[in-house]
């Protein structure tokens, strides 16, 4: 285990660097992927993962809760999902006559919820509430959740039947969206030759941070400066969303509240102490395409928002790498 993190940007840039590099050992050529997941862990944001099968989403939460040496819980989603399985429930007890609440899964430190969309929308939204609140209430007590609480949440892009599909409202409460890929040819061979050298299915990781290092860390990115020329490129960031003709609902400003985070976490991933425009730039599509709903017309042309995000940032005139240290 590593000695703490300090709190400042340079630690911040080691320490990340350093659970990165220990999560590819699993998940192999996917270090854009890895970080964007990583700057929502530093963010204190919940993502969501939208990809085919087989693509390492499940591999990519459990490394990550390995290298953090992070509690870690699964919740596979399917149409007979309740609430309680998600979030536990009152049981009663014989023995002292009375109710006694039994914690459910999501009361963890990293939680992978599979195929999210596979759940009816009362069981999505006890998860998002938890999600939201950080808490759980049972017959009015509220029991309060791990910190750190994050959660993976995946879905299948390409199969809707017998699915519940999140809606906007709902999505907005993840911090980000993004997607893993396949691999390239190179890096598929790698993995096959990795997984004959180790005889067996399994990757073990060495934990080479912990929880308190993780909460360390996200407080650290609290530190870093955004100037006021920064944070109205944010502003009219969102805002070209919400006046685009070809969008129905534009971002609300909870995705102007994740673009900061997210650019922040960025900023200090790269040892800043300050925010810049490339910040913002390289986050702003997993940050606000979720948060779109484009007109009906687009959407069955098969226009994606994400297409709409970086419309919006070729318009917003880029700041000028001015008085942006603090």
């Amino acid at each position: 285990m590593t000695q703490p993190v300090l709190t400042g940007a340079t630690s911040v840039e080691e320490t990340a660097d350093a659970i990165l590099g220990e999560v590819e050992k699993a998940v192999i050529g996917k270090r854009d992927a890895l970080e964007l997941v990583f700057l929502g862990m530093l963010a204190d944001g919940h993502v969501l993962l939208e990809d085919f099968p087989g693509l390492a989403k499940t591999l990519m939460a459990t490394s990550f809760a390995q290298a953090l040496s992070l509690d870690f819980a699964r919740v596979q989603f399917t149409p007979d999902l309740m609430p309680a399985d998600v979030t536990g429930s009152s049981v009663f007890d014989p023995r002292s006559a009375s109710f006694e609440f039994r914690p459910g899964p999501v009361f963890t430190n990293l939680l992978l919820a599979d195929e999210i969309n596979r759940a009816p929308a009362k069981t999505q939204a006890a998860l998002l509430e938890a999600m939201q609140e950080d808490q759980v209430t049972s017959d009015g007590v509220t029991h309060p959740l791990p910190d750190p609480f994050l959660v993976l949440a995946t879905q299948n892009p390409i199969e809707y039947e017998g699915t519940y599909p999140l809606p906007e409202a709902q999505l907005d409460r993840f911090i980000l969206r993004t997607s893993v890929g396949y691999p390239t040819a190179d890096d598929e061979w790698s993995m096959i030759e990795r997984r004959v050298a180790r005889r067996q299915d399994e990757v073990v990781l060495t934990a080479v941070a912990s929880g308190g290092d993780l909460l360390r860390l996200q407080a650290a990115v609290e530190t870093v400066h955004v100037s006021e020329v920064i944070g109205r490129y944010l502003v009219d960031l969102v805002g070209a969303t919400r006046t685009s003709p070809r969008v129905q609902v534009g971002a609300s400003p909870r995705g102007t509240l994740a673009l900061l985070k997210l650019a922040r976490a960025r900023a200090a991933m790269r040892g800043r102490d300050f925010v810049t425009p490339d910040d913002v730039k390289s986050i702003a599509v997993p940050a606000l395409g979720h948060r779109i709903l484009l007109r009906t017309e687009l959407w069955v042309r098969g226009v994606r928002a994400d297409e709409i995000v970086g419309e919006v940032l070729e318009r917003v005139p880029t700041p000028p790498p001015t008085d942006l240290r603090p």
